[in-house]
């Protein structure tokens, strides 16, 4: 599974936003060619609110562990709640496993798992996954909206 299809996949659900940071962007350099999913059907980037899902292309400070400095390697990043992380990770797979699900290096306790290149193990439920993290950042923010 390539990022192109991932974003794609994504890009059908409703009231999605899909910001993809460039040069041009204002956004940090080191941002720079990553996604980052929000629910935001008016089209704004959220100013309070993080990303439901993330995909990322390179190591960042403090997260190494995945090697995304190596060729040809990305990550997905999906907020499923801390409930469900230990359901979903893989037994024995690490962050460099390819294919495998496993907590997020640093946000694992905070509900988050990740796959590095996700392929035929994990494409089907990444997707359906991203899903279900849309459906509850949707969720969340109608709660926001209607005040409950």
């Amino acid at each position: 599974m390539e990022i192109q299809e991932i974003v794609d996949a994504v890009r059908a659900f409703d009231g999605v936003l899909v910001v993809i940071p460039d040069e041009g962007s204002g956004m940090p350099e080191l941002a720079w060619g990553d996604a980052f999913l929000y629910y935001a059907p008016d089209g704004v980037m959220p100013e309070r609110t993080q990303p439901y899902a993330t995909i990322v292309t390179k190591n960042y400070p403090d997260d190494v562990a995945s090697r995304l400095d190596e060729p040809d390697r990305f990550r997905v990043n999906i907020h499923v709640g801390r409930d469900q992380v230990g359901m979903l990770t893989d037994a024995g797979a690490q962050p460099m496993t390819k294919d495998a699900f496993v907590p997020h290096p640093l946000y694992g306790d905070a509900g988050w798992v990740s796959v590095v290149n996700p392929g035929p193990m994990t494409s089907d439920r990444v997707i359906a996954l991203l899903r279900d993290a849309h459906a509850a950042a949707r969720a969340r923010a109608n709660r926001r909206l209607s005040g409950s």
